[in-house]
This record gives C-alpha cells, structure tokens and sequence, in this order.
C-alpha cells in the first residue's frame, strides 16, 4: 500500500479536507483547513480534486517515509523540505520512490504548510469528511507512528510548479458589514478601517487575535447582546473591544459583537499571516464584496491551467549525463555550409 509513515511530527499536524458543511444546527462549525487556497494548489499541481484530504502543519513539518511508490505535492506556506537529502521545490509536485525519508522543516514565511498525497489521504472518514475538528474533539492530531494511505491516484504527471498567490506576509482584509455593525458608531467604524493591526500571539484555528495601539473599538449595548449563529470571517469584539477574526473551527454561536465579516477568500490571508504580520481592514459594500469573491473563485478555477513544469538547476540533477544537452556538433575549423564536410 502506498503512502507515509509519519516518523516525526511537529506539534500542529492534522489530517485536513474542506470539512463539514451543513452542520451549524448540530453545533459542529464547518472546520477543514485553515488555507483552503492551499488545498486547491496541491490538487492543481496533481492533477486532481480539491476535496481530497490534505496533511496540515502548523509552523513545523515533521519527517516521513513512504510505504509504496507515490506522487506528492506541497504548498502553503513555504517550509525546507527534502528528500533522501536532496532539496525539493515548494509549490510543486514530485514522485517518491518506496523507502525514500521526506523531511519537511519550519515555515520561513507564514503558519500552516501542506503535504499533498495522489490520491489524496484515504484515512477514515466521519460525517463526510476526513477532516479533524479538534477544538470540536472530531479526530485528532498525527503523531509519530501514524500511516498516512494515499488513496487510489488518477494521474501520474510529476514535476509541475505553480507561482502561488502572496498571502504569507499580512495585507489588506476586506470587510463586509454583519448583523451588528450598526451597534458601532460611524466613528468607530471609520476609525476601525484607519488602524493598523498586527497578528497577535493569541491565535489557532478558532480565530486570530488582532492587536492595536489606542483604545479598543465597543458596541453601544454589547453586554445586551443575545447569542447569534457565527460563521467564519466574522471579527468579533472581545469585552475590552480587542477584534478576533474567526476561522473555520471557529464556535457556532455567541454573544459578543460582531463590526462585520471578512471575505471568504481573504482568511487565508488571516490564517497565514505570521505573528507580528501587519493587517488592515478596508470596509467594501456587499456588490464588491461579491465581485471581489467571485475574482478570487475564476483565479481557483484557472489553477490547473497555470501549472507548469519545473525548470530544473542542472547542479540538483543527479541523472545530469542521461540528457542529450548538445547535438549536432562540427568541427570548428569546416565550412558549415559544406554538406559532405559536416556528415
């Protein structure tokens, strides 16, 4: 059977899809990876589909060893990774042979990195997904020992790379108004999109703690508000109006207020940013939000097309002499033209 045995893990690594959607009422919150665009390009890169399970590390990597013959891909953020020694580029794919050790070190930019299987991670799966919910106790985290299975592969194209989009460093979030972004005042809004945070140490897959200088930013009759449905990408306001951005374990409901709701296709930008990364918000009604979504989703869509191969350094490969790199050479000294000369 092919696939990974996890020799060593890092302290955040999970086996992740797109997770569980439609289960609000349950009280389980959609979960799923916290870089879903990360998903996308390891499928792109593979040639197959972006609901296939996924390996997520969280800051570290860990070090494996395949079981059988397989095809991986990595992406996310950009991680040291090797195999049997041999460097290996980011946001591509590669084959690995039975036996060979993957070591995937830290994040040199941004948190969460993927490692993606062909075929995808076959392991169980649980309410239609293989996702591990772990602030909602659904799976647990991979630890040393673990057989990661990759499942049946549909492809076999290799050495594909993808210029993937900047997200690792902060940047602009877009914000939409929610529910409660009339308990602000105009004030407090405008001063809102003015402030310049930074990602806090307070952070996880629930949400991510965005911190200021100056005052916080409080609703008029916050302590009045009644516990409402919460989706991820809505910025809730902690009691002394500190904003957290919640993400996809985040809880389903609560009471505390909510200035809006940052777009879906920017959370990976939130999810990715590194701490101290500096983030802003910009207020954009609900028809550019949606404009500004659908851009994001055609750029997903395009994803396949925009792989290409690896150019490769001729110092990394081992199998350099197998190339016919000159043909057809002459003697300096014959005249080119003369036919009978040069054959």
């Amino acid at each position: 059977m092919s696939g990974l045995k996890v020799l060593q893990a890092g302290p955040v690594m999970s086996v992740q899809d797109m997770g569980r959607p439609g289960l609000l009422e349950r009280g389980i919150s959609q979960g799923g990876a916290a870089d879903v665009l990360a998903l996308a390009e390891g499928a792109a890169l593979l040639r197959q589909d972006a609901g296939l399970a996924a390996l997520e590390m969280g800051g570290l990597g860990g070090t494996f060893e395949a079981t059988g013959a397989l095809r991986i891909a990595l992406t996310g953020a950009p991680m040291m990774a090797t195999l049997d020694g041999a460097a290996l580029a980011w946001n591509a794919s590669h084959q690995v042979a039975a036996g060979q050790k993957l070591m995937i070190g830290a994040a040199r930019q941004g948190v969460y990195g993927y490692l993606h299987l062909g075929g995808g991670i076959n392991s169980d799966s649980l309410l239609g997904s293989r996702a591990a919910h772990l602030t909602g106790g659904i799976g647990q985290s991979v630890q040393a020992g673990v057989v990661l299975p990759a499942g049946a592969d549909v492809s076999s194209e290799i050495g594909l790379g993808l210029q993937a989009e900047e997200r690792f460093s902060g940047g602009i979030l877009h914000i939409v108004e929610s529910f409660q972004t009339s308990l602000f005042s105009d004030a407090v809004l405008v001063r809102f999109a003015e402030t310049d945070f930074t990602r806090g140490v307070r952070a996880n897959r629930m949400g991510v703690e965005m911190v200021s200088e100056g005052e916080g930013f409080s609703a008029s009759g916050q302590l009045n508000i009644l516990s409402e449905v919460i989706v991820p990408g809505d910025v809730q306001m902690t009691g002394d109006g500190k904003p957290f951005v919640l993400l996809r374990e985040c809880q389903t409901t609560g009471g505390y207020p909510r200035i809006g709701t940052v777009l879906p296709c920017d959370l990976a930008r939130v999810a990715q940013a590194g701490n101290g990364a500096a983030l802003r918000f910009d207020w954009v009604t609900l028809e550019q939000g949606l404009e500004i979504q659908a851009r994001s989703d055609a750029a997903v869509k395009s994803l396949p097309s925009r792989c290409a191969p690896l150019i490769r350094d001729p110092s990394d490969m081992a199998d350099l002499l197998a190339y016919q790199l000159i043909s057809g050479a002459v003697s300096a000294g014959a005249d080119p033209f003369d036919i009978g000369e040069n054959t």
